[in-house]
């Protein structure tokens, strides 16, 4: 367990190793939660995106879009780690 230290302004910095955890960057919210017994949760605000922002994501600029077959290998590459 790791002990952090409260600022004269109350507040506290999380370790890289917990944000990287929380999956979380500069800018980015947390929503904490009080339990009882004097806990905490915290979890990472997720931005919910809208179907329109898919459209167009595997389009090449100034090209030509991507064939289904060239879409399966690049979710290939991907889920093998290539990518």
């Amino acid at each position: 367990m790791k002990t952090l230290t409260v600022s004269p302004k109350g507040d506290i910095t999380l370790p890289k190793n917990v944000l990287k955890h929380l999956g979380l960057g500069p800018g980015e919210k947390i929503v904490m939660n009080k339990l009882p017994g004097g806990r905490l949760e915290l979890k990472s605000v997720r931005r919910a995106g809208s179907i329109s922002d898919a459209f167009g994501v595997l389009k090449r600029k100034g090209g030509p879009r991507l064939s289904i077959e060239e879409i399966n290998e690049c979710a290939a590459d991907g889920w093998a780690g290539k990518r």
